[in-house]
């Protein structure tokens, strides 16, 4: 399996959990706590595979950065939360970063 799409796959599970954490209500619902334990054990699954061929920092920057924002786009459809002018000034220098690692650094495997 490519690195990346394992990546891929363990960041949008983790957005799932993510997503179904906050709905679990501290784990007193069953079907999202199910869903969070379910996400985070697939995401983690995925991140391993991701790891065998692309270097750790890389990997985990990729997704963080991926993470949040994907977190917060759900948050905002899903619970209506916002962020303000800074909170997406600094999600924007998170993509920036992200952008830099992958298209500019050696230290990506691409």
């Amino acid at each position: 399996m490519n690195a990346y799409l394992a990546l891929g796959i363990a960041i949008v599970a983790e957005v799932i959990a993510t997503t179904a954490l906050k709905a679990s209500d501290s784990f007193t619902r069953l079907l999202p706590s199910a869903l969070a334990v379910a996400g985070y054990a697939i995401a983690f699954y995925f991140l391993s595979i991701t790891l065998r061929s692309v270097p750790t920092g890389i990997a985990y920057a990729i997704w963080s950065g991926l993470g949040i924002v994907l977190i917060t786009m759900a948050s905002f459809f899903i619970y209506r939360q916002t962020l303000d002018l800074p909170g997406l000034l600094g999600m924007g220098l998170i993509i920036a970063g992200v952008v830099v690692l992958n298209v500019f650094s050696k230290s990506a495997t691409h």
